[in-house]
């Protein structure tokens, strides 16, 4: 049974759910697809809120490869470490990885000129409510296209 969860683009599937976020930034691809996956830059966008950081970024960007990144609230409160490994790596297409914790995500980058679409789709995970799941994940999202949108080439 394929149950479509309205306002949310969440798909249910028997007991895998899955959440689907989205937006369009206003940037080649090119620009997109570096910005998203640079340490350098994922330091800097990587966070729901502004109470929020990221102050390390590993990423190895391959098939096998791992990635790291520790997201801390800024009051030193909370963190927690963001790792996983590739599943899929296309350039300028699309990124697939398994979480530490066995949940699966993919990245699916769409070219439309000096735009780029961004669809996430992401494993719910048990412990939070989908919603809460969805909200901060769209945040981050969201997060990424401001920062994007607001730098030049002159201050990459």
């Amino acid at each position: 049974m394929k149950k479509v969860m309205r306002g949310m683009n969440k798909v249910e599937t028997g007991n895998n759910l899955k959440i689907e976020i989205r937006t369009t930034v206003s940037a080649p691809i090119e620009k997109v697809w570096r910005y998203w996956t640079e340490p350098e830059h994922i330091t800097k966008w990587m966070n729901a809120s502004d109470d929020w950081h990221t102050p390390v970024s590993e990423n190895d960007l391959r098939v096998g490869g791992r990635f790291l990144s520790r997201m801390e609230a800024k009051d030193g409160s909370f963190g927690f470490d963001f790792s996983g490994v590739y599943d899929e790596v296309k350039l300028n297409e699309v990124i697939s990885y398994t979480i530490g914790d066995g949940r699966k995500v993919k990245i699916t980058f769409i070219d439309e000129e000096n735009k780029t679409e961004i669809i996430e789709t992401f494993d719910a995970e048990s412990t939070y409510p989908t919603e809460q799941q969805q909200q901060g994940w769209q945040a981050i999202l969201d997060n990424f296209k401001k920062y994007t949108e607001g730098r030049t080439i002159e201050n990459i």
